[in-house]
């Protein structure tokens, strides 16, 4: 900032954060393709963010929206944190920073974030200014799309209605969190769930299509299988049922990633077999490759000690020394 005198410049890199996170610690997977850092921010409190690449070598990043999650959806390792606050949009901002920086520091080519996807810790919807201008920010002085920013959510309903209201809502994709085409069996795995959830998600999405109807616009519908719990027949047939009802859907099936619960993860028989159920009823489905699982940076893994938990490690730290 050269329009700054060289003492004042001398006294703000003293005194001003370059980045409002700072590195705590990175891991890296054994196959080196995901890195997960787990990040302090202004006040203490603690995220974590990822960094994957794929087979054609481009570059993705999950972001967090808040500190912890207040939905507490049982097969979430975030929700077991319970909510600590919402992030500011520099703090979300700052986790691609961060991960450009790094790249930048670590990689002779000139790599870059190419996606960027709300799935960290938090639900984006419950932190929805914060959200939209972070994302605003970006596709003003990035050279990532809309296209390219996914925003994943369990299905606020009142937020989703919101944005089809807002003019300023930038053309992102979306994900829903479904998990289970049966209301009774979604309220049990996730308690902010309802009864009518289903069919106002249904109604919904006719307005969002109606607002929408471009060719490359579509729904994912996020869908985790978990072992005698959603990945039988019967769920596949009612999935199958309300991905055709809906219309331009696409359903994501993703393997559970490990955390402290009593759910296990579906054998491959049951997923191949999930997945032709849907295929032969005309569903557009995919299956999502774990990443970083063994780090605990893959989906529904994220998770930061809290103060108190700190403080007790420190203290058990110090008795053991």
């Amino acid at each position: 900032m050269t329009s700054l005198s060289k003492d004042m410049r001398e006294a703000l890199m003293k005194t001003v954060s370059f980045l409002s996170v700072k590195e705590i610690a990175v891991l890296r997977s054994y196959n080196g393709d995901t890195e997960k850092a787990v990040l302090e921010l202004m006040d203490g409190t603690r995220i974590e963010t990822v960094l994957m690449r794929n087979a054609r070598g481009y570059r993705t990043i999950c972001v967090s929206s808040q500190v912890g999650c207040a939905m507490a959806c049982t097969f979430c390792a975030t929700g077991k944190m319970g909510f600590g606050r919402n992030l500011t949009e520099d703090e979300i901002i700052d986790q691609y920073r961060f991960w450009m920086y790094r790249l930048a520091l670590l990689t002779d080519e000139n790599e870059r974030v190419s996606n960027i996807v709300f799935m960290g810790m938090g639900e984006p919807l419950a932190n929805y200014e914060n959200v939209k201008a972070s994302i605003q920010t970006i596709l003003a002085h990035t050279e990532i799309g809309p296209t390219k920013i996914t925003v994943s959510t369990v299905g606020l309903v009142p937020m989703l209605e919101q944005l089809l209201k807002d003019e300023s809502w930038p053309p992102v994709r979306l994900a829903i969190s479904l998990h289970s085409a049966n209301a009774a069996l979604r309220q049990q795995m996730m308690p902010t769930s309802y009864p009518e959830f289903l069919q106002k998600l249904s109604a919904w999405t006719k307005n969002y299509f109606k607002k929408f109807p471009e060719a490359r616009r579509h729904l994912t519908l996020e869908y985790i299988l978990l072992e005698g719990v959603n990945d039988g027949e019967l769920s596949a047939l009612e999935l199958a049922r309300f991905a055709n009802g809906i219309g331009k859907v696409k359903v994501n099936l993703i393997p559970y990633n490990t955390t402290a619960s009593a759910y296990r993860k579906s054998d491959e028989d049951h997923v191949t077999h999930f997945q032709e159920i849907l295929q032969e009823r005309g569903v557009d489905v995919t299956r999502r490759r774990a990443m970083g699982d063994d780090i605990a940076a893959a989906c529904g893994q994220l998770i930061t000690a809290s103060n108190e938990q700190k403080t007790e490690s420190k203290k058990q730290e110090a008795k053991s020394m």
